[in-house]
């Protein structure tokens, strides 16, 4: 394993140093920050979303900026706003929380989708516009957003132009028992709060995103990943399919994981595997089928199950 990679590796080993028995959750984290992606982790409050995200933060010599999303939070509080400085007879920009590496949007489905919209340009361009002035975003960036879920009281349901710029969307669960237990016995030993030391550099993480590139996609690859996101526009219980660029995600975070796995192409497997977590997000039921109660994971299931894995 070569050095660079090692340190992949490594990432992941800090982070399960502070969020007990989720490996396969922060190995999807992983292999969305090294495919130049952002992350939704939605679930229940309590289970480590937050604590997900400041571990990766803490793993990388990065900066990093929190927003705390309520009700009244504004725009400018994400992009920034233009101040006029008296002594300089001019307007000066004073950059926002987004300006940063890592951005932990924390409980973003709790502000008004005026402000949700602020990190919309960020996401996709990497940039912000403020006072008609662009403003470009240190690399590598990430977005990780936390959400409970919408029937909780007081949230504002993301609108699916910016669900479809999460690559992948995550749910960590309640711990196994035992995995309960062993967090318990440290709290309680007073070593929960262990400080993580950065075990990667910015220019660490650029090369890893270079070499994740260099991963082979053989044309069966290709074809059997555009055919899952055929099937989804095709499908009647969906009102919404997956975009074009919900393919482009699928095919990069296959990419990564193919690589954090020690290889240098991408198996139909490695699609199969991801895309439930890459593509369910972004679906809009029919009617019919939230009447049925069916989940667009229960659906993307289904259609995968309908098409054939190429050898």
């Amino acid at each position: 394993m070569s050095d660079i990679r090692t340190k992949a590796q490594a990432l992941q080993d800090n982070i399960n140093r502070v969020l007990i028995g989720k490996k396969e959750v922060v190995r999807d984290v992983a292999a969305v920050y090294f495919s130049d992606g952002h992350i939704l982790l939605e679930d229940v409050p309590g289970v480590g979303k937050t604590t997900l995200a400041l571990s990766l933060a803490r793993s990388l010599d990065c900066s990093f900026g929190r927003i705390q999303f309520t009700p009244d939070t504004l725009p400018s509080d994400v992009t920034g706003s233009s101040i006029y400085r008296a002594e300089l007879q001019q307007f000066v920009y004073q950059p926002g929380a987004v300006m940063n590496h890592i951005i932990l949007a924390d409980e973003i489905n709790r502000t008004s989708p005026k402000t949700q919209a602020g990190l919309l340009e960020a996401m996709e361009e990497k940039q912000v516009t403020v006072d008609g002035k662009r403003y470009p975003l240190p690399e590598p960036f990430l977005v990780i957003a936390t959400e409970n879920p919408i029937e909780y009281t007081g949230t504002y349901p993301l609108p699916e132009a910016q669900l479809d710029r999460f690559m992948m969307k995550l749910s960590i669960g309640y711990p196994e028992e035992e995995d309960e237990k062993r967090m318990a016995s440290r709290f309680v030993a007073g070593e929960a709060d262990e400080k993580l030391q950065p075990v990667l550099s910015t220019d660490d993480v650029l090369r890893i995103r270079e070499e994740v590139k260099k991963v082979t996609v053989s044309e069966k690859v290709l074809s059997y990943a555009g055919s899952i996101i055929r099937a989804t526009r095709a499908e009647e219980s969906l009102q919404l399919g997956a975009s074009p660029r919900a393919y482009l995600h699928l095919l990069a975070v296959s990419r990564a994981e193919a690589y954090l796995d020690g290889r240098d192409y991408v198996r139909p497997d490695d699609v199969r595997a991801l895309a439930v977590k890459v593509l369910s997000h972004r679906m809009v039921l029919s009617a019919e089928a939230r009447i049925r109660k069916e989940s667009a994971q229960e659906i993307v299931r289904r259609l995968i199950g309908r098409i054939r894995v190429p050898v």
